[in-house]
Formats: structure tokens, sequence, C-alpha cells
């Protein structure tokens, strides 16, 4: 069931990724969902590095650090998809 619920904060913290990067990004649906996920995956190692991965109620710090992870991976990787595959 976790995989499943990584997939799924994968495509929220993709799509929220892509909104906040600026422009059009050319990537299909699973490349954002598996940033998504790296960008989560390295929002929680950042959060507790910061020592704010566990807080009382929403933990909103870890959050923009997936969010801001995954969309500097967004901005660096919807390029090169682009020339790619144009």
């Amino acid at each position: 069931m976790s995989f499943l619920w990584a997939i799924i904060a994968g495509l929220v913290i993709g799509l929220l990724a892509k909104l906040v990067v600026p422009g059009r990004q050319p990537i299909p649906l699973w490349l954002t969902v598996l940033l998504g996920i790296v960008g989560a995956v390295g929002g929680n190692a950042l959060a507790t590095a910061f020592g704010v991965r566990d807080t009382g109620g929403i933990d909103w710090i870890r959050h923009v650090f997936q969010i801001g992870i995954a969309a500097v991976l967004v901005a660096f990787v919807a390029p090169w998809w682009a020339r790619r595959h144009a």
C-alpha cells in the first residue's frame, strides 16, 4: 500500500512542481510522477537534515522542500526531454 501512496504523492508533488516552474514543460505524466517521487524522497531527507521532518500538524516546511526539489528536477529535465524528443 505504501507503493500506491508514493505514486499518489509523486503525482501531486510533480504536478505542483510543474506549476511552480515557469513556462511549459513538455514531459510525460509518468516522468512527472517519477520526478515528484524523487522530490518527495529528497525533500524528506532535507527536512530531516534541518530537523523539521516531524512537527505538530501539517509539515509545511517538508512539503516546501519536496516541491522545491521536484521543481528543480522538472526545470532541469524538461529542456533535456524536449531536445531529445523534438
